[in-house]
């Protein structure tokens, strides 16, 4: 059941019929059209139903853009903005194997710090923000 071409077969949304190469970013589309919003930004309120939108979002009252290029002085909140300068203004194309895992960086959502472990993040937390609601929630996480 493949399409003419070779063009993959595209996941419509019922509710507004945007196309989606994924199943799975059909599903997170989906998740727009739902009234129920659960997370929360602490600063405006706005309800997200994706903590990755949320944090997204919340980068835009803190300031935090942890992902620096290394060939000029810019910094983004994400780092697929990253890549994309990179490309666009550098001519540097990333590229990843298939299914290869990017490193994850830790990012301190209070001062915008990185670190590449979760063992660093915490420590970082722990002497540099020991009352952050974060370190609370990351160390329920890691018990």
């Amino acid at each position: 059941g493949g399409s003419p071409g070779g063009v993959p077969e595209l996941f419509s949304c019922p509710v507004c019929q945007k196309s989606f190469g994924f199943q799975r970013m059909l599903n997170r589309h989906l998740k727009c059209h739902s009234d129920v919003k659960r997370h929360l930004c602490p600063y405006c309120g706005k309800g997200f139903n994706d903590t990755f939108d949320l944090k997204r979002h919340v980068r835009t009252h803190t300031g935090v853009r942890p992902y620096k290029c290394s060939l000029c002085e810019k910094a983004f909140t994400q780092r697929c903005s990253l890549e994309s300068h990179l490309k666009k203004i550098h001519g540097v194309a990333q590229r990843y194997a298939y299914k290869e895992r990017r490193a994850k960086l830790y990012v301190c959502e209070e001062c915008g710090g990185t670190a590449d472990s979760q063992d660093a993040h915490l420590a970082h937390l722990r002497q540099r923000h020991p009352h952050s609601p974060l370190l609370a929630k990351l160390a329920r996480k890691a018990a």
